[in-house]
């Protein structure tokens, strides 16, 4: 059961490193670039170009582990989506800090209730993942 959920957790934190260029319109914007005096003046100033931190980008096979890992969550009924929706929530780690983007009270919030449910719904849906996963033969009956 707990390797489930480490896959799970895996495979958030591939999705939230993939790049987020080409989603959508880009735009274009042409700036020259610094010239070795103003980076020495911008140096001196204390000026610090403030890059955002980003993960490096999965590799295929990362990302083909995190296809085949989000699809088990497919597994889940339909008429089951609030813990399709659980489930999900809690596969999103931070690929930088190790820690989930939603809380289990936030997901609590988030779904109008408890938090401990919360805790409760998610477990019963990574059961259901493997039982599915026992009955198509991906896993054995022991995992």
């Amino acid at each position: 059961m707990e390797w489930l959920g480490k896959r799970l957790e895996e495979a958030g934190a591939t999705l939230l490193a993939l790049p987020q260029r080409g989603m959508g319109p880009q735009l274009r914007q042409v700036r020259w670039p610094e010239t070795a005096q103003e980076k020495s003046e911008n140096t001196r100033a204390g000026a610090t170009i403030s890059a955002r931190l980003r993960a490096p980008a999965p590799s295929a096979t990362e990302i083909s582990r995190m296809d085949e890992t989000y699809g088990w969550i497919g597994l889940i009924p339909q008429e089951r989506v609030v813990l399709r929706r659980i489930v999900h929530a809690r596969s999103l780690v931070s690929p930088l800090t190790g820690r989930h983007i939603y809380s289990w009270r936030k997901v609590g919030t988030l779904l109008g209730t408890d938090h401990r449910a919360i805790q409760r719904w998610h477990l019963d849906g990574l059961w259901v993942i493997l039982d599915e996963l026992q009955k198509l033969g991906k896993i054995a009956v022991d995992s």
